[in-house]
């Protein structure tokens, strides 16, 4: 707020249109359908255990996991919203197989499409544990006027135009930037609008608090064991030992680690070896939103960003948060990967 005026995310979004002067309104009318559609999912996670939209649908998705019925609601949400605003030409759903091209006129000429995670942290949902959403924005390299194409969504991260998470906790906010900061955004149920609270994050560069499930340790390669050992260790110059803190959710992990500072990991495994979690409707965003934010997003070896997408469901492991951090547990990766090939 300014002079305590409040500034709602709509205000906002319209007044950032300068950033984007070749979109002509495209990209705030799609961050809108985006934000209607969070409302409407908000409204169903917080009557969840009052209506029929706990437990499982008795499919699994494209990962094999089990389908939860609020999994599949709010996919069904964002895909009607994002379809009927005539400003996005396709989705590539973390709950679908395949991408889903728009086929109206409309859609066909519009210049974006869509990464989305409806409902992240979907195993949390029965026992009330904080979920979310995560989304991100490209600008279409298709010729336009015609459908969309697998190629308009595997792009490197860093090309993307917009990214951010919905969480839905204790009280629901937005986070998002696009390429000019990081900005969240607190939903007051009173007026059904989301208002900004917390302008210009920047990541604290040193952090006191680890993320990862633990549970894995005997699937974990050395240097991650050690990385964790380090972590726990007492050593009061580097205000250590840091605080052990998972929710497995990855929004309302990053969420805290965003704003206290610190790092969350989902590293390759015997069962992963190439990582668990989407490069494109996970990893992607969530670097993009941290870098804005000061911090550092890596795989171990690479900047998440500039990793180029080969599948829709693509998987990395992921180093993200306070930039001390990830370096940090960097050197422990390059130092086996140097005692390995020696």
């Amino acid at each position: 707020m300014i002079n305590n005026k409040v500034i709602t995310l709509n205000e906002f979004i319209v007044n950032k249109q300068w950033e984007f002067p070749f979109a002509t309104g495209e990209l705030t009318s799609l961050l809108h359908d985006i934000v209607f559609a969070a409302k409407l999912v908000n409204r169903e996670v917080n009557k969840a255990g009052l209506v029929d939209i706990l437990g499982t649908t008795g499919d699994s998705n494209v990962h094999g996991e089990e389908v939860k019925k609020l999994d599949m609601f709010a996919h069904e949400i964002f895909l009607s919203s994002l379809r009927t605003s005539g400003e996005c030409c396709g989705v590539a759903s973390e709950e679908s197989t395949g991408f889903i091209s728009f086929k109206g006129a409309e859609s066909r000429k519009a210049k974006y499409v869509v990464c989305i995670d409806p409902l992240d942290g979907s195993s949390n949902i029965d026992v009330n544990v904080s979920i979310g959403t995560i989304f991100s924005i490209y600008e279409r390299i298709s010729t336009e006027d015609v459908s969309c194409n697998i190629d308009d969504f595997l792009q490197m991260g860093r090309k993307q135009v917009a990214a951010g998470y919905v969480l839905y906790g204790s009280s629901t906010m937005m986070v998002y930037t696009t390429g000019y900061g990081v900005n969240g955004f607190t939903l007051d149920p009173s007026i059904g609008e989301f208002c900004l609270s917390h302008r210009d994050i920047k990541i604290p560069a040193k952090g006191k608090i680890y993320s990862i499930n633990e549970s894995y340790r005997a699937r974990f390669s050395k240097s991650i064991n050690q990385y964790v050992d380090y972590c726990k260790e007492e050593d009061k110059a580097s205000n250590r030992p840091y605080s052990s803190r998972y929710i497995g959710s990855m929004v309302a992990d990053f969420h805290r680690n965003l704003i206290k500072g610190g790092i969350f990991m989902y590293p390759a495994m015997t069962k992963y070896p190439n990582g668990k979690l989407r490069l494109l409707y996970e990893c992607n965003p969530m670097a993009f939103l941290v870098e804005q934010a000061g911090g550092m997003a890596t795989n171990g070896y690479e900047r998440i960003l500039d990793l180029q997408p080969t599948a829709l469901h693509q998987r990395s492991p992921i180093f993200i948060g306070s930039p001390d951090m990830v370096k940090k547990v960097g050197e422990f990766i390059n130092q086996e990967r140097l005692v390995t090939t020696n």
